[in-house]
């Protein structure tokens, strides 16, 4: 009985051993977080700034209902940004009054810094897609699309 029980043992050691050999383990490299498709990064050269946005679904709207690059001029799109910004950052200061799960970091965003016309473009559509995904309202008419 002990013999039979030491080779079931055997055995089954066997067999766990050999299913554990065929699996191969896969791990994500870290930097590959940041070409996900929810996720948008934005950096300049010298990473003097960056702008990285993350929420599902942004990277879909972005490429399908959002109006092309060129639409704009960048001095509306920093117009529009300043007052986005000012209004995102009031609320983030204010978790008592407004959700954090919304508003879950200040924005960094200086008027007086030329952040160029493609961080603008990404700044102001994600302003316009989270007011009107979130059902949220910073200021004026919010643009539908």
């Amino acid at each position: 009985m002990k013999n039979s029980l030491y080779i079931l043992i055997v055995f089954l050691a066997v067999i766990i051993m050999g299913c554990n050999a065929n699996k191969t383990s896969f791990t994500k490299p870290k930097n590959e977080v940041a070409s996900s498709s929810d996720t948008i990064r934005i950096a300049n050269k010298d990473i003097e700034y960056e702008v990285i946005i993350i929420d599902p679904g942004f990277s879909t709207w972005l490429n399908s209902l959002a109006y092309p690059r060129g639409f704009y001029s960048q001095t509306y799109l920093e117009a529009k940004n300043r007052i986005y910004v000012n209004e995102w950052n009031s609320r983030y200061l204010q978790p008592q009054r407004y959700s954090r799960d919304l508003y879950e970091m200040n924005i960094d965003y200086d008027p007086n810094i030329d952040y160029g016309y493609e961080v603008n473009y990404l700044i102001y559509n994600y302003m316009v897609y989270f007011q009107n995904n979130y059902r949220q309202k910073l200021f004026g008419p919010v643009p539908l699309r």
